[in-house]
């Protein structure tokens, strides 16, 4: 077992963390919001972080509060990119569709260029030496797993609750869930900071296990990375999300023996997914065990 973790250690932590960037996308989703904000808010969690566990004024702090440094690095920020996501979201969420995803596409671009020439972010070239939690990579399973679980079940408790079914209503039809008295700015917002404090906490999370954090955190390629593993998955499930991250994320690794074959083949998948599960891989198998509980009505009711 102490093998397997530390060759396959690292793969496992990122099929994590990629899972948990995958949600971000999922809650401004499921109010109807195409946002691809998700890698600016997880590169400023990160930087907060950076900065927080290298700067020297922050030096009091490291040595007063030792390890529970971590925890208030987190919280923090959370706290940050919530803020954040408000100041961006009143605005931007009065845009729809490709609209709205093009002004996600220039805040995470915005916050890079930002980042680049910034002094206390290391510029061009970031900020190394971040120190660790744990010894090993592996072990940050530790931390990113719970955090995937609580997130798991915060969505599933979301989803069947008042708020829920109101971003449920927008996705569907925002005139008329407006028409019955539900505030869809008020929503969008919310599920727009949702995401983002929780790619903000992921962003913390991930400064100390790369050990390193510099701009190429959050770019437009991240975005689209993010993306497809919402709909490769399915943005409609709650599990979706977490299938494609994992599929996405692993298969490059998987084709690993293909050399620059893999690249090839991880496109056509892409594309084969695309064509022919419409509704991502959660909304065929919801499908097919919808169609085999008819089929065994139906046998039953024949009998």
């Amino acid at each position: 077992m102490e093998e397997f973790l530390q060759n396959y250690g690292f793969l496992l932590v990122t099929l994590v963390q990629q899972s948990l960037l995958a949600m971000s996308l999922y809650f401004p989703l499921s109010a109807g919001q195409l946002s691809l904000a998700s890698p600016g808010f997880y590169a400023l969690g990160g930087y907060v972080a950076a900065i927080m566990a290298t700067a020297d004024y922050f030096a009091p702090w490291r040595d007063a509060l030792g390890w529970a440094i971590f925890p208030l690095e987190w919280l923090i920020a959370g706290l940050v990119s919530a803020l954040l996501a408000f100041l961006v979201g009143v605005p931007a969420l009065r845009l729809r569709g490709i609209y709205l995803a093009l002004a996600t596409i220039a805040f995470v671009e915005i916050l890079r260029v930002v980042c680049l020439n910034l002094a206390i972010t290391g510029g061009a070239i970031g900020i190394f030496g971040i120190p660790q939690l744990f010894e090993s990579r592996w072990g940050y399973i530790w931390i990113f797993g719970p955090l995937l679980v609580i997130t798991l079940i915060f969505s599933y408790r979301l989803d069947r609750s008042r708020v829920g079914r109101a971003f449920k209503a927008i996705r569907e039809d925002e005139l008329a869930a407006g028409a019955m008295g539900i505030n869809p700015t008020h929503y969008k917002v919310l599920s727009f900071v949702i995401g983002a404090v929780l790619a903000g906490i992921v962003g913390a999370m991930s400064a100390p296990f790369l050990n390193t954090w510099n701009a190429r955190q959050g770019t437009f390629d991240a975005s689209i990375s993010y993306l497809a593993y919402v709909l490769i998955g399915g943005g409609r499930s709650l599990w979706g999300p977490m299938l494609g991250a994992v599929l996405l994320a692993s298969l490059p690794e998987l084709l690993r023996p293909l050399k620059d074959a893999r690249l090839i083949i991880n496109g056509m998948v892409l594309v084969i997914a695309s064509i022919y599960l419409p509704f991502g891989i959660a909304g065929a198998l919801q499908r097919l065990k919808l169609s085999t509980l008819k089929r065994y009505a139906s046998l039953r009711g024949g009998r």
